[in-house]
């Protein structure tokens, strides 16, 4: 049976729209492009253009470039009549109802290529969304070349109205994503839509309906693509940011209640806050947006980025005068004149000074000053304080809506009360992506209240939406972590390794003996982690420990150990008693080792940073330290930073996609360990492929705790473990599934191709999930389930192999193939490996009787039996087992047993293939330094070979030795390293 071709795909979305009254038009080229743009104008816009009319318009249309053509789209071209009239055309509407959708498909365009289009959808004549098809089987990624294709060959040919595309739509049937137009495209900035609860709404016809219905595609069009005036770049919104904004929108328009949303560190929220503030600061029944951050470091970032959203419209306030004179500036402005036409249009996002005119918006007050961003310290100013809070009682009728950024840390002393009892018809809106829950809620004073756990939903009220860190992993939007833990304390007396957490002692993590080798570990590693294309941050416990950090890297340089730019900022008390040793100049007379304060010491380390970037700031006034920290920012974001060394500041809301690495020494937990570590998980290119988190003290039960948490989107209640009854009927259904592919363990050799072997590896590891859960319960037993230990992990050895050799033997499906191997790599993540079973193997030999020994050891054999990255160590591991249960070796001498066997099997490779000892033992040792054993050449392993070759048993010979130094590598070398 054929599959469904390209073509059938391309009538049934057609067919599929034009039941969803988009009106079929067929447009063969560039003319029939423009007569039926000047038709649909028309009737949008209710008025008849002269032909030399509408020339004027076309010229007007085809000026700038794709970014300067979505501006455009949301403002209105002008037009002069011939009788000198001028009135002006509306390209989209903010009202579906009032434009007119069309749908065709196949358009040829003649550029530098001719070029013929799928499906194109126009709204009011114009192109505003592409589709191009794949045919089923297809991966997407084809579809996204040819879009691709065609913006440098023809989207700006013949008047350039396919400039005017702001979406485009990629498919192959089964498999759909949306994405913005751009100069610079980019398969990663390619989205799935989803429904409100982030389930992917994937096959074509659902993803039709979602997303391409004329009421969506309106709201997308007008509202949810921002023009970032910094890049000159267009964003259009994930789902999960689109349904927060619509959630608050909707609570605002219809509710008294407040709301908040929790959306992950790194999903995006500054850019999901500011289309919040700015779709709210139009709203008519709101008279003013307050954007609140929590610092004014914070302050800086937000304004900057909303500006880079939209040109001018906020204006930053800096300090509680400027903040009154804010709330005191908004007055109404006239109305403008209803246009010629009788038409609404949005005008242009970057035109933030002219008034609206759209119905729903307000067409009073004047937008820009309806949008404000500042501290929470500073709006705490504004109204309590008497001589602020007397020139504002006459606007706590107003009905303003406040925003809180980063709501987890800001909104839990008494400014909230203090918002909530000035201004009677406040509503207040969070967003976090560490929300306060029961579980990590600190008590804390409330005035009038005494001592109080609040939470999150306690202030807020109910959640909107959540967008949790799991969600944002799986879509790709952030990485992942990749945590290792560093720090043992030796015990001299008893040679006694101990783990340092339990050695929570400040003598001990404050010694500059301890910090000292801390700094020269990070020195040695911080290369390796950065790639030397990255930078890191270090954070720590306290002032006195940076200073000791900074101290110690600057001592480590000037002895020639590093070359690392080393920077800081910390926060410092006026009257504070804690001393450090330092110099001082007083009227130019130094004085060294003088007894100094943290800000002397601050502004020494910015006084070295002024010398090497020719910078001028310090601590002296509060512009300078703000101005330092900018430029501290910038240039951490930038690179010109190796590591940046902080207590606190920068902990939280600082995404600088150049950073990959942190280095932690200092406890956290909760929401504030979660923050931390997602300073490194910021998506920059495909060479960044994860977060490094360096901990030096032992984080890891804290680290699974606030994962555990925030991963889950019901954090007050407990996440239900499926039961024995459910777990027992699906075990059975899926060995029911597998015998039909595989009656018996040798079937699976008759397997016919490589479809049905490829269906056997996915249903086998299905069985291997549900087991894995049925063995959590005390009285699961496998035998009443169909199936004997021994025949499952015969099975789980017919499994690993053939997914070796599947992997091993690329074919036509190798990619299909490639994903299963890539989830089996997933599953290998629950620390199933070489160190999980020596630590099995070490309690295994512990034990005090003969039965417990043996089941552990038939459960290490099962592992090394069903995990396909053990395979090749398993008669390795297995060998020493039966060593150590005859007492001839010790659990402690692994490492000396794995290294007789390995010298044991070089020489045995150097003698029987005739290489020189000496060589082989250097290309190993390379090989263990990190050189790829699958990049060695054939040359390479030529210059070990003693004896000459022919051509052609060249052929033969060097092949064999490749394979035998690969399995070699993979038994010796992988995973003990």
């Amino acid at each position: 049976m054929s599959t469904q071709p390209e073509a059938i795909l391309e009538k049934d979305l057609i067919s599929q729209l034009t039941a969803a009254d988009f009106e079929p038009i067929k447009i063969e080229n560039a003319t029939a492009l423009k007569a039926n743009l000047k038709v649909q104008l028309e009737r949008a816009n209710k008025l008849t253009l002269t032909m030399r009319e509408f020339e004027n318009v076309l010229i007007s249309l085809e000026k700038g470039n794709f970014f300067d053509k979505s501006k455009r789209l949301k403002g209105r071209v002008d037009v002069v009549h011939d009788d000198g009239i001028i009135s002006y055309l509306t390209l989209l509407n903010t009202d579906a109802s009032k434009n007119i959708f069309q749908v065709t498909n196949q358009v040829t365009m003649r550029g530098k290529y001719e070029n013929r289009y799928d499906v194109t959808i126009l709204v009011n004549g114009l192109p505003l969304v592409q589709i191009e098809l794949k045919k089923r089987g297809l991966e997407m990624a084809e579809a996204f070349n040819q879009i691709k294709r065609y913006a440098k060959h023809s989207f700006g040919a013949e008047g350039g109205l396919f400039q005017y595309i702001q979406l485009f739509v990629i498919s192959n049937g089964v498999n759909s994503k949306y994405f913005s137009n751009n100069r610079e495209l980019s398969f990663k900035q390619t989205f799935h839509w989803t429904d409100v609860d982030n389930k992917k709404i994937n096959a074509l016809p659902l993803f039709a309906d979602a997303f391409l219905n004329q009421k969506h595609l309106t709201k997308i069009l007008s509202r949810y693509i921002v023009q970032n005036e910094t890049g000159k770049f267009l964003m259009v919104l994930r789902p999960y940011q689109f349904y927060a904004v619509e959630a608050i929108v909707e609570q605002v328009m219809t509710s008294d209640k407040h709301g908040y949303i929790w959306h992950t560190t790194g999903s995006g929220k500054t850019l999901t806050s500011f289309k919040t503030a700015q779709i709210l600061s139009r709203l008519d029944n709101v008279d003013r947006v307050v954007f609140v951050v929590d610092r004014k470091d914070l302050d800086y970032q937000t304004a900057k980025e909303f500006d880079a959203f939209l040109k001018g419209s906020v204006d930053s306030t800096g300090d509680t005068k400027s903040l009154l004179n804010q709330f005191l500036g908004s007055r109404p402005i006239p109305k403008k004149s209803t246009p010629a036409n009788g038409n609404n249009a949005e005008d242009n996002e970057t035109l933030p000074q002219v008034a609206e005119y759209s119905p729903i918006y307000s067409n009073n007050v004047n937008r820009i000053n309806k949008l404000t961003i500042t501290t929470i310290q500073k709006l705490n100013n504004l109204i309590t304080k008497p001589r602020f809070k007397g020139q504002i009682e006459h606007l706590r009728q107003e009905r303003v809506v406040f925003i809180f950024d980063e709501c987890h840390r800001s909104q839990f002393g008494e400014t909230h009360q203090n918002i909530v009892e000035f201004f009677d018809k406040a509503k207040l809106f969070g967003f976090t992506g560490t929300p306060i829950f029961a579980d990590n809620a600190s008590a804390k004073k409330v005035e009038g209240k005494g001592v109080q756990k609040r939470t999150t939903k306690d202030l807020f009220g109910e959640r909107l939406h959540s967008y949790v860190i799991v969600d944002a992993i799986r879509d790709d939007n952030v990485l992942p972590f990749a945590i290792e833990y560093y720090g043992k304390l030796k015990y001299k007396q008893t040679g006694l390794d101990v783990d340092v957490s339990s050695i929570d002692i400040a003598e001990f993590f404050s010694s500059p003996k301890r910090i000292t080798q801390v700094c020269e570990h990070i020195i040695g590693i911080h290369g390796h982690k950065t790639k030397r294309k990255f930078n890191a941050m270090l954070c720590v416990a306290s002032v006195p420990d940076l200073i000791t950090y900074y101290d110690t890297f600057k001592a480590l340089k000037a002895e020639g150990k590093h070359k690392l730019n080393i920077a800081t900022i910390f926060s410092y008390g006026v009257n504070e008693a804690e001393e450090y040793e330092g110099e001082v100049n007083v009227k130019g007379l130094s004085e060294a080792n003088a007894k100094v304060h943290s800000r002397d010491k601050l502004d020494s380390y910015i006084g070295e940073y002024n010398e090497q970037f020719g910078t001028s700031f310090s601590t002296q006034d509060t512009d300078s330290y703000y101005n330092y920290y900018k430029d501290l920012s910038n240039r951490t974001k930038n690179g010109g930073v190796d590591i940046l060394l902080v207590v606190n500041m920068f902990l939280t809301g600082f995404d600088a996609p150049r950073l990959n690495t942190i280095y932690v020494d200092k406890n956290l937990k909760h929401h504030g360990l979660v923050q931390a570590f997602s300073r490194t998980n910021r998506l920059n290119g495909t060479v960044k492929s994860h977060g490094n988190v360096m901990c030096y003290r032992n984080l890891k039960s804290q680290a699974d705790e606030a994962f555990t948490l925030f991963s889950n989107k019901q954090p007050t209640e407990y996440i239900e473990v499926p039961d024995l009854d459910g777990l027992t009927e699906d075990f059975a259904k899926a060995l029911e599934a597998l015998r039909e592919i595989a009656p018996d363990v040798q079937s699976v050799d008759d397997l016919p191709d490589e479809d049905m072997q490829a269906g056997f590896i996915k249903q086998f590891r299905i069985l291997i999930r549900l087991k894995n859960q049925l063995e959590t319960f005390s009285d699961f037993d496998i035998e009443a389930l169909g199936i004997s230990e021994q025949e499952f992990v015969d099975y789980a050895s017919k499994y690993g192999d053939l997914a070796r050799e599947l992997k091993g033997n690329p074919t036509d499906k190798e990619s299909i193939l490639a994903d299963i191997d890539f989830e089996l790599e997933l599953l290998q993540r629950d620390n199933v490996n070489v160190s999980y079973i020596l630590h099995l193997l070490r309690t295994m030999l512990e034990e005090p009787c003969d039965d417990a020994r043996a089941k552990k050891r038939q459960v290490i054999a099962n592992l090394l039996a069903s995990e396909p990255t053990l395979h090749s160590k398993r008669e390795l591991i297995e060998g020493f087992i039966e060593q150590s249960v005859q007492g001839l070796v010790q659990a402690q001498e692994f490492d000396e047993y794995i290294e007789e066997k390995k010298q044991r099997e070089l020489e045995n490779i150097a003698l029987e293939e005739n290489l020189n000892s000496e060589k082989l033992h250097e290309m190993v040792f390379d090989i263990e330094s990190g050189l790829n054993v699958e990049g060695l050449k054939s040359d390479d392993i030529a210059e070990l070979i003693t004896e000459k070759m022919t051509f052609k048993t060249r052929r033969t010979i060097l092949p064999r030795i490749g394979e035998r130094l690969k399995a070699f590598t993979e038994t010796f070398i992988s995973g003990f390293q």
